[in-house]
């Protein structure tokens, strides 16, 4: 399918319903759960109830040839709260660990436990960063070892700031199967609900994004089922021996295509945080009057308000043919990915902080949340490390390799 930047009815049928349910639903309830740095189960149900939360709804958006539909979506969930639009779309990331890696049938098994339904929603966890590692994979410790008598993989260690970790029905566990061939030696399991020995002792109290469920997971002893290895046991076994011979690719590394393949996605909740900062600013400039006119007259400001308008703008650019890209396989050669999302993060932080500056004292009240909206944002100007990242686009452009 061709790049294209005109939005078909569908899309934009979709971007006015979860714009609509971002401006009744979550705004107004915004405040109280970033307070309360709770998940908002209530929303997330009501979510499901409209058909925004569930197994079909993901489907149907990655079903979109253009691969626009996920970061639509998650920008007008983001323009309505950072914290309460990670709730509800956390579970993605889980989502697209198994699609990564599982088989069509560990698909259709695991991915609706995933969301579970409108009267009983769960939540799903990828748990692959780890304190000494984050996203450098290669550096990764959690050990999973086959117990061929049992047809069970026995796993242990630590995993670090998971989304739902320790609250989800399904976790998606990144470990090491051969430490010997690094970042290769590496394969992803489900960890079924009520598994004994994955334990998450609390939540992580963050910066931004409160009302989304973060915490550090342990892994101790934990058995699964070979079933529960993600691909099936040949598939690895074929990857390992590849590896060990040293003839061509050792495959490819679950973890990272997920970081990829959702970084679009993410790069589009940077922007959703960003635009609702711009409106917020915009509204108040002109409102507010100084000296007789509104301060929307002055050039500094007037100015500021084009220049943050115009950062979105091309941001957003980044983010869709990042996301056309991944979903029609296009070799991502430079870290498109990584790219659109650093972008979108840096001007996430960078419209927060105007927005603050243009809004004075009344950036910092509840009329005018642009003091949450900049917390949010950080958390996506400093996810993985924007040094990590530019790193990896630098090292793939000398190296020409591609990512997939």
């Amino acid at each position: 399918m061709s790049f294209s930047l005109e939005l078909s009815e569908e899309h934009t049928d979709l971007r006015d319903w979860v714009h609509g349910f971002a401006e009744k639903v979550i705004r107004p309830a915004a405040a109280e759960w970033d307070e309360r740095e709770e998940t908002p189960w209530p929303i997330i149900q009501e979510a499901a109830k409209v058909g925004l939360y569930g197994f079909e709804t993901i489907a149907t958006f990655w079903a979109d040839d253009t691969g626009l539909s996920l970061p639509i979506a998650n920008e007008e969930l983001f323009w309505g709260d950072g914290g309460i639009g990670m709730a509800i779309f956390g579970t993605t990331l889980a989502v697209a660990g198994i699609f990564a890696a599982g088989t069509p049938d560990q698909m259709a098994e695991w991915v609706p436990q995933c969301y579970g339904d409108e009267d009983d929603p769960k939540v799903g966890a990828f748990c692959s960063s780890e304190p000494a590692a984050g996203s450098d994979v290669s550096a990764m410790r959690t050990r999973a070892v086959y117990d061929e008598a049992k047809d069970e993989w026995v796993l242990n260690g630590q995993k670090a700031w998971a989304t739902n970790g320790g609250i989800a029905n399904v976790h998606v566990v990144q470990a090491v199967v051969d430490s010997s061939l690094g970042s290769r030696g590496q394969a992803a399991f489900i960890i079924p609900p009520g598994t004994k020995g994955l334990e998450a002792p609390s939540k992580i109290k963050k910066h931004g994004l409160r009302a989304s469920h973060t915490a550090d997971v342990f892994l101790d002893d934990v058995r699964v089922p070979g079933s529960c290895l993600l691909g099936g046991k040949d598939k690895l076994d074929e990857k390992l021996a590849r590896a060990r011979e040293g003839g061509g690719k050792g495959g490819g590394q679950a973890a990272m295509k997920t970081f990829e393949l959702s970084r679009p996605t993410v790069g589009a909740q940077a922007l959703g945080i960003a635009r609702a900062s711009y409106e917020h600013a915009l509204e108040y400039a002109k409102e507010r009057e100084t000296f007789g006119r509104p301060i929307i007259d002055n050039q500094s400001i007037a100015f500021t308000l084009a220049d943050m308008r115009m950062e979105i703008d091309a941001a957003r650019l980044l983010v869709w043919r990042a996301a056309w890209m991944g979903r029609n396989d296009v070799p991502f050669t430079a870290g498109e990915g990584s790219m659109s999302k650093l972008k979108a993060g840096r001007v996430a932080t960078w419209a927060t902080e105007r927005a603050i500056q243009i809004l004075g004292g009344n950036g910092y009240t509840r009329e005018f949340p642009v003091e949450r909206l900049h917390r949010d944002a950080k958390i996506y100007d400093i996810f993985e490390g924007t040094e990590q990242i530019q790193q990896l686009v630098v090292a793939r452009n000398i190296s020409g390799r591609h990512i997939r």
